[in-house]
């Protein structure tokens, strides 16, 4: 079994996060299978505090917030690494407005979307 990749922890104190088991009773899943979701690329997951955490933003009532695997994906290939990634998904963005893991979580993943591919280019 492969390591569970570990971004560097870029975001500031003010962004929630949740230890990867509290990640698991929340989404109804086994421990092992959001190591799995991380390294799948479906989460980003970085130390804080010496745990291994994740962004309480990333998750909704639903599960994985719809398209942020998608845009993570879009990222990496466009070579992005994992830290860049958690910048530009907190970072503020006039033209949505807000910060792009808002605007997924407000369903609107396509516009996202499109600002990731043209990062790429």
């Amino acid at each position: 079994m492969s390591a569970i990749p570990v971004a560097p922890d870029v975001l500031g104190p003010e962004v929630a996060v949740l230890p990867l088991p509290d990640v698991a009773e929340r989404l109804g899943l086994s421990i092992t299978r959001v190591h799995q979701l991380v390294r799948d690329g479906h989460l980003l997951a970085f130390r804080r505090d010496d745990v291994l955490v994740v962004p309480e933003d990333f998750l909704g009532p639903e599960g994985v917030v719809k398209g942020l695997a998608g845009t993570i994906t879009l990222l990496r290939d466009a070579g992005y690494r994992e830290d860049e990634i958690l910048r530009w998904l907190f970072g503020d963005d006039p033209t949505l407005p807000g910060t792009p893991i808002a605007a997924l979580r407000s369903d609107r993943g396509r516009e996202v979307k499109r600002r990731a591919q043209a990062m790429g280019f």
